[in-house]
């Protein structure tokens, strides 16, 4: 059996596990609000329940940072179909585990066990899209799966708000934890392996696919020469630190949005659960819109007969060009309305750059190093989220979120500047 456009179904299924992945990780941000804390902690007060929400969330982060560097690993070593396997297999059981848990410990034990796993759909995503597409699609497979991401925090808080509002918190955890183990099912199917090895695929789609992966180096008789390159040689490029800087300045811009907006809309604007479940989907409506649009316009460049290099940098410009004014403004958006309006805004800036940023490892490595690369800056940009996440958790009144998105705009400036000065040109390194 052959199967017309393999490498659209494949990337589709990658997005759909995206979505997936969002609806488990934002369940507890909605549910927090919706009942955990005041069932858990009806001695606290506002101010007492964001610092545990917050510490809950530092310990999450950091947890997905180790993970990112670990899937990285696990993906360049046992493939994409095994890697996914375990990730989602693995982060649907912590999903699950939420509804049987209670207390700090063990939320924080159950946390760190999804931001574990979880954390492998990114360099899973970028591993997949080195295999299964060409450099002129790369962004626009990454827009798809950017948009499966943005399109699963911008559902989960409807829907798990509504379900909240019918259903007993731990039986909506159990819930959406089914969506990942249903998965799995098609996966196993349809990602049986390469597309160099693949029974399914026709011959016209692998011509396709192999002729323009430039970044591949390859043998005469299509198998690959090049070895993973170790940690110690991807830390000594240049480059590498320019992706890894650029994706810890511009990762916590998203975790501000994607950890705080209930608390977020319940402190500053006194919403309730009818309230976040109206309002709380509109920033990811813009990311999600912004996913495409990255994509797309990047994919519009390279018909032009731009370079790799002149089509990256611009649309990360671009996207920071977006960004910079509407985090500035939402220092002070004067209403709910309003915020979450600027929040759609900056978030379609966010995507529109970070698809961008994520297909540079692909860009400048080959294949069998490209997750390990991409793990490293998924490291770094979650350590630097759960930092944030920490000060906003602990150290910030709940009157003070301004404060937040004037550190987000100067975030914004180290993307910019860790790009242009440490990737002076983005194309593949030699003898990498």
């Amino acid at each position: 059996m052959k199967v017309k456009g393999l490498r659209w179904w494949i990337i589709g299924l990658i997005a759909l596990a995206a979505i997936i992945n969002y609806i488990d990780r934002q369940a507890f941000s909605v549910l927090w609000e919706a009942g955990i804390a005041e069932e858990l902690y009806p001695e606290l007060d506002q101010e007492g329940r964001k610092k545990v929400y917050g510490r809950i969330g530092f310990y999450f982060i950091i947890a997905y940072a180790l993970g990112q560097a670990l899937f990285g690993r696990i993906f360049d070593k046992l493939g994409t179909r095994i890697g996914f396997v375990l990730s989602i297999g693995f982060w649907s059981l912590a999903t699950a585990l939420h509804a049987l848990v209670k207390g700090f410990a063990g939320f924080t034990f159950v946390r760190v066990l999804l931001g574990l796993s979880e954390a492998g759909n990114w360099p899973g995503a970028a591993k997949g899209n080195a295999e299964w597409f060409p450099t002129q699609e790369r962004a626009v497979a990454q827009g798809i799966f950017n948009f499966g991401a943005s399109f699963g925090a911008m559902i989960s808080i409807p829907a798990i708000g509504f379900l909240a509002q019918k259903l007993h918190w731990q039986l909506v955890f159990l819930i959406i934890a089914t969506l990942g183990f249903l998965w799995l099912i098609p996966w196993m199917i349809y990602a049986k392996t390469t597309p160099k090895k693949h029974p399914w695929i026709t011959d016209k789609e692998k011509k396709y696919i192999l002729d323009g992966q430039e970044n591949e180096a390859v043998k005469a008789d299509g198998s690959e020469v090049e070895k993973s390159l170790s940690y110690g040689k991807i830390l000594s490029l240049k480059q590498s630190w320019g992706v890894i800087i650029a994706s810890a300045a511009i990762d916590p811009i998203w975790w501000i949005f994607v950890i705080w907006i209930p608390n977020y809309l319940v402190n500053v604007f006194n919403m309730d659960i009818a309230g976040i479940t109206k309002y709380g989907w509109v920033p990811f409506l813009g990311a999600m819109i912004g996913a495409w649009f990255g994509g797309l316009l990047a994919k519009a460049f390279f018909k032009k007969g731009w370079s790799v290099n002149k089509v990256r940098k611009m649309t990360i410009g671009i996207g920071c060009a977006i960004m910079l004014p509407a985090l500035l403004a939402l220092s002070s958006p004067g209403n709910a309305l309003i915020a979450v309006v600027i929040m759609a805004v900056i978030l379609f800036g966010f995507q529109t750059a970070i698809g961008n940023i994520q297909t540079l490892p692909s860009d400048l490595l080959s294949g069998k190093s490209v997750g390990t690369l991409s793990g490293l800056a998924g490291m770094s940009a979650k350590f630097a989220a759960a930092i944030l996440t920490w000060y906003i958790g602990d150290k910030l009144p709940v009157d003070k979120y301004s404060f937040v998105f004037l550190i987000g705009a100067a975030l914004v400036g180290i993307v910019i500047l860790s790009v242009w000065v440490l990737i002076p040109k983005i194309q593949r390194i030699q003898n990498s």
